[in-house]
C-alpha cells in the first residue's frame, strides 16, 4: 500500500520554508537548517526531544516514533493512494493545538495535524487549495 511501509495515519497540512518557490515566500531554513519550500521534506513533531516539548502530539494520543534531521517518512493520500517520500527537514506542526480537528474524504476521516509538507511535497499528495488532507505515514 503506497510508497512505503504506513503505520499512522492523521492530516498533512502545508507550510513555506527555505528559497521562495510556488506560493512560498522567501522563508526560514527550519529546525534542521536546510528546509526548502521546492524540496520533498516535512516538519515532524517529534525531530527533537525539544521539539517534541513545544509540540506534545503525545497529548492527542499519538505516540509518534523520534525522526530527525534527514530522516525518510513515506507519506500517502488517505483516499487516492498518492504518495511522496520526504526527509525530516523542521520541527512542527505544533500537534497540540489541533487534537481532535478531522479531515475526510469518501466519508473516512482522520485526525490530529501530525506532518507538514513543504509545498513541493503536498501537491505530489494533493491540491495545495485543500490545505489538510488525511493521510497514512510511515518509514
Amino acid at each position: 500500500m503506497g510508497c512505503g511501509a504506513n503505520q499512522w495515519s492523521g492530516e498533512a497540512s502545508w507550510f513555506c520554508c527555505g528559497a521562495g518557490w510556488g506560493p512560498c515566500g522567501g522563508a526560514g531554513g527550519g529546525a534542521c537548517g536546510n528546509c526548502n519550500s521546492g524540496w520533498l521534506q516535512c516538519a515532524w513533531p517529534n525531530a527533537s526531544q525539544a521539539c517534541f516539548n513545544i509540540t506534545r502530539p503525545d497529548l492527542c494520543g499519538e505516540s509518534l516514533p523520534r525522526k530527525v534531521c534527514g530522516d525518510t517518512i513515506f507519506v500517502t493520500h488517505w483516499c487516492s493512494g498518492a504518495c511522496t517520500t520526504v526527509t525530516v527537514a523542521d520541527c512542527g506542526p505544533n500537534t497540540k493545538q489541533f487534537c481532535g480537528e478531522a479531515v475526510c474524504c469518501n466519508g473516512s476521516c482522520r485526525t490530529n495535524r501530525d506532518v507538514d509538507l513543504t509545498p513541493a511535497a503536498y501537491s505530489q499528495i494533493a491540491s495545495l487549495s485543500s490545505g489538510l488532507t488525511p493521510v497514512m505515514f510511515g518509514y
